[in-house]
């Protein structure tokens, strides 16, 4: 018994562990996402003012 339970301990480490990671990593992504559109968004506009 003391086995299986150490085992399942184990797996729900993991299975925490890797849902950490993958809110940090979407966290992230959503942030670099967020910094390109802004980047993307000053081009346009800036380009735009320059034609007139």
């Amino acid at each position: 018994m003391p086995k299986s339970m150490l085992a399942f301990a184990c797996l729900a480490a993991l299975l925490l562990s890797s849902c950490g990671n993958t809110a940090w990593g979407l966290k992230r992504d959503g942030q670099e996402a967020s910094r390109a559109m802004d980047d993307a968004s000053h081009r346009v506009l800036s380009a735009g003012s320059k034609k007139r």
